[in-house]
């Protein structure tokens, strides 16, 4: 493995402005490494280098905040001339004339661009596979799966074809592949990153958020996607202190809540005691740690109203067209949208606005609040989703990740940090949420819990194939 891939983003980053290496000479060690593993793991599917080439050579990058680093991009987010096919067929050959406003964001910040990474069709379901490229895996087991829908970042940050990565989150697409490869992923208070404001410029759950193998390259990351962008109406102001300073405090706060499962879901047995011991380490910088959670009555209807509103909004006019192209879980979802009533969108409403207001003062009493990030070790890659776990059989293919998505329907921060192994050796994450807009809290708590464990250390690895 070469040096340079072993590495911090932002150890890379101190390279790069001392200029001890360049940003061709990183780009080289990604595409040596990507051709070495990728093909045991199918993460990146679509490469730039030649794109990002061009870009390291028109500017000095040194003096950006990035400083020339290179980072991936999950194919659900578009990059001008690069295909782009958001994991449909019905995109396979679509290759974008201008970018998102975030890849233009990070891009000024001195990022670059090699690779797109694997992503479900349209994002849909916590499992990485889709009818272009195929299924991604686990490079801890690689018959098993990496999770979603930011499954294919994750694989590359864990195993060396990636220092940074981007991801997106709605029920969980950011925490869950985190939590499946042993990496970090972070998915902010709603509009702290903005977004292309696409049919629900007002309305949009889903968040876009930094990735990376450690909490301080997390923050460093969003330090560069963070930020008010006019084209999106939500978007908010990055507050004065820097989240890679908030990470390095590793300060964490007296009072903190654990929960194995938020009163929304059952939880494999073992993973619930690897995030209990986790997070009783918080013990060790002085927190008390009690169990507790908020009152998270109706999310079930909230979050799949929600959600269902959502793809009706951005699938609906085109599922007549491609209707035998997107596969099941899409057109089920599209249809439940255009099925709604306006009693059933009004209700939903009202009771997330209630569930907030629960959430908002069970912090009366807490800083924080810890879980399992996913409520199962990764499971076979040719499984779709998980559809029971003991005797209770899930109602559709994404309420498993209720316990991520439980911090969706608030706004929440919520990141995912790697928190142990199970017998079989397969990755356990513990997620740490807050209130909205108190994201410094969460990495700088995670930060310190990071430190103590010391799993990250561990990465990157070379994909495990057990016989």
């Amino acid at each position: 493995m070469n040096e340079l891939i072993g590495l911090t983003a932002r150890a890379l980053r101190e390279r790069l402005r001392r200029r001890e290496v360049s940003p061709i000479e990183l780009l080289d060690a990604l595409q040596a490494r990507i051709d070495e593993i990728n093909p045991a793991v199918n993460a990146t599917p679509t490469l730039c280098f030649d794109r990002a080439c061009d870009q390291a050579k028109k500017t000095d990058l040194a003096s950006l905040p990035l400083a020339g680093i290179p980072f991936a991009v999950k194919d659900l987010m578009t990059v001008a001339g690069v295909r782009t096919t958001f994991g449909s067929k019905a995109f396979e050959n679509n290759i974008p004339e201008q970018s998102d406003l975030l890849i233009e964001r990070i891009e000024a910040a001195g990022g670059l661009v090699y690779c797109k990474t694997n992503t479900p069709e349209f994002g849909a379901g916590a499992n990485t596979f889709n009818e272009v490229f195929g299924y991604t895996r686990n490079p801890w087991d690689t018959r098993l799966s990496a999770a979603g829908s930011s499954g294919g970042s994750a694989v590359a940050l864990a195993t060396g074809m990636a220092w940074l990565a981007t991801g997106s989150d709605l029920g969980g697409s950011l925490r869950n592949p985190a939590s499946f490869c042993s990496v970090v992923g972070f998915r902010p208070s709603q509009g702290l990153v903005p977004a292309d404001p696409g049919e629900l410029a007002f309305n949009r759950s889903s968040m876009d958020g930094p990735m990376a193998r450690n909490v301080v390259d997390v923050a460093m990351f969003l330090d560069v996607m963070a930020g008010h962008d006019p084209r999106d109406p939500m978007s908010l102001d990055p507050p004065r202190e820097s989240f890679e300073s908030a990470a390095l405090s590793r300060h964490v706060p007296p009072r903190i809540a654990f929960s194995k499962d938020l009163g929304v879901t059952p939880v494999d047995d073992e993973v619930a005691a690897i995030c209990q011991a986790a997070v009783s380490r918080f013990s060790e910088f002085g927190a008390v740690v009690d169990d507790d959670h908020p009152d998270f009555s109706d999310l079930q209807e909230v979050f799949q109203v929600d959600r269902a509103f959502s793809y009706a909004a951005s699938l609906g006019s085109s599922l007549d067209t491609y209707r035998d192209i997107y596969k099941p879980e899409i057109v089920w979802n599209v249809e439940k949208g255009l099925a709604l009533t306006s009693g059933e969108v009004r209700d939903a409403m009202i009771k997330r606005s209630a569930l907030y207001a629960r959430y908002q003062h069970f912090f009366d009493r807490y800083d924080l609040i810890a879980t399992p990030t996913t409520i199962v070790p990764p499971y076979p890659v040719e499984q779709r989703f998980i559809d029971r776990v003991g005797d209770h059989v899930f109602s559709n293919y994404i309420e498993w990740c209720s316990i991520a998505y439980a911090f969706t329907v608030v706004g929440a921060p919520a990141i995912s940090i790697p928190c142990g192994f199970t017998k079989n050796d397969l990755p356990v994450g513990l997620q740490i949420a807050a209130l909205p807009r108190q994201d410094a809290k969460v990495l700088a708590a995670a930060a310190a819990l990071e430190s103590a464990l010391g799993i990250h250390k561990q990465l990157p690895i070379n994909p495990k194939s057990p016989s």
